[in-house]
């Protein structure tokens, strides 16, 4: 009997044991809930940008940027709708996620921060955060800013400060067509290039402006014979996925000769649309392309590359998840409201160098880079698009300071746990 009582014993200290060891190597889950389009015209973009997600998430886990902790990341399918993305926080908050990731639509952007903002209000200690990295609205992080609400990207303005002072300088720009998306975004596109080139080019003329539906455009070529009226040499638009790939497209087949200025021209689709013809005449503002001589990167590129065939462009998700491993790392914790606290106005490396989420409205700083599509030459352009052969070359590099802009914002903060 004693014998028996013995080997019950040690059974159990084996098993308590056994628990123990395991709990020690237990990861807490950082569940981030991605509301962006897996289905209609936008869904190549947003399955491009989860895959992004899910590949920075697997390299933070390998390295324990966050140790302890493990991130994941889930799609949620809004079809690019407000209306539908409300219903799909919904369900995301049913199933505990605590993290919200969106970036395609600055009109669903300013959806679900309002949404969250009134969620954590009522519901205290189950507060979500508001991983914006693509959505660039300015009203974001001005009038409409939020404490919950924390954007990677740069917005609007901050790019066309950027774009606009490489163009300054651009003697042979002398006439300018503005094509956008009819809605904040697109608009805010077609007001800042207006008010800012009328600044630093007063000479450069305004040919003609144009707002289209979103996402509904199926042939362009009466808005690219608009521009050959028009007589412009230059074009600019934010357009980014399907609308911007058509656009191309249809600039392309009408032999239109003008040089394209944009937002998104290394967006899904779009760089098999410019292929050869787009060469030396398309031009992109962003935060960073893996070409840039001074930018890391190029591992987490050929790392999507092999694991999912496609491309990795969307560096804001690198820029989260380093600072939200930060902050996790800082606050000793992932609740969502010390991490929140901890992100305001903290410095993380990212690729492009060092990053900072200004506290006063949650917008991140950081240098922008203007690039031209280009031909690989295996020196400044190494890694090509979508397999066309060609990439993007740096024209210029302008440090964060160059896009700083005043903030409106008046951002209500909860009180800060002890």
């Amino acid at each position: 009997m004693r014998n028996l009582r013995l080997k019950t014993l040690a059974a159990v200290t084996l098993v308590t044991g056994s628990m123990l060891a395991g709990s020690a190597f237990a990861q807490t889950k950082v569940r981030i809930a991605f509301i962006d389009p897996l289905s209609g015209p936008f869904a190549p973009v947003g399955q491009n940008q989860l895959k992004s997600w899910q590949t920075v998430a697997e390299l933070a886990n390998q390295q324990k940027w966050a140790p302890g902790y493990e991130f994941e990341v889930v799609g949620f399918d809004n079809k690019t709708s407000p209306q539908e993305s409300l219903t799909v926080l919904r369900t995301a908050i049913d199933q505990g996620f605590r993290y919200v990731a969106q970036g395609n639509g600055s009109s669903v952007a300013i959806a679900l921060s309002d949404a969250i903002s009134k969620h954590n209000e009522r519901n205290p200690g189950k507060e979500l955060v508001f991983l914006n990295y693509a959505a660039i609205d300015p009203v974001l992080t001005n009038a409409q800013c939020s404490f919950w609400h924390f954007r990677f990207d740069a917005n609007v303005e901050q790019k066309m400060e950027a774009l606009t002072t490489y163009m300054q300088s651009r003697k042979e720009i002398k006439s300018v067509y503005l094509i956008n998306q009819n809605y904040s975004f697109g608009q805010q596109v077609a007001r800042s290039a207006k008010e800012m080139l009328s600044r630093k080019r007063p000479d450069v003329k305004i040919a003609g402006e144009d707002l289209h539906p979103l996402g509904q455009v199926r042939d362009f070529s009466p808005y690219i014979a608009k521009i050959q009226q028009s007589g412009a040499d230059t074009v600019i638009t934010g357009n980014w996925g399907t609308d911007l790939a058509l656009l191309i497209k249809a600039a392309n087949d009408a032999g239109l000769k003008a040089n394209f200025y944009t937002y998104y021209a290394g967006t899904t689709g779009v760089p098999t649309a410019m292929g050869a013809t787009g060469a030396e005449r398309v031009r992109m503002v962003a935060y960073w392309h893996p070409n840039e001589a001074t930018f890391r990167g190029q591992d987490v590129v050929k790392r999507m590359k092999d694991k999912f065939k496609d491309d990795y462009y969307s560096m804001a998700t690198f820029s989260a998840i380093r600072m939200m491993a930060d902050s996790i790392n800082a606050a000793k914790s992932a609740d969502p409201v010390r991490v929140a606290f901890a992100m305001a106005g903290r410095k993380s490396q990212s690729l492009n160098g060092e990053v900072e989420m200004r506290a006063m409205d949650h917008q991140l700083q950081q240098p922008l880079v203007i690039a031209t599509w280009a031909k690989v030459d295996g020196k400044t352009v190494k890694i090509d698009q979508e397999n066309t052969g060609f990439g993007w070359r740096t024209e210029s590099v302008q440090p964060a300071f160059v896009g700083v802009q005043p903030s409106s914002c008046q951002m209500k903060r909860p009180a800060q746990p002890k």
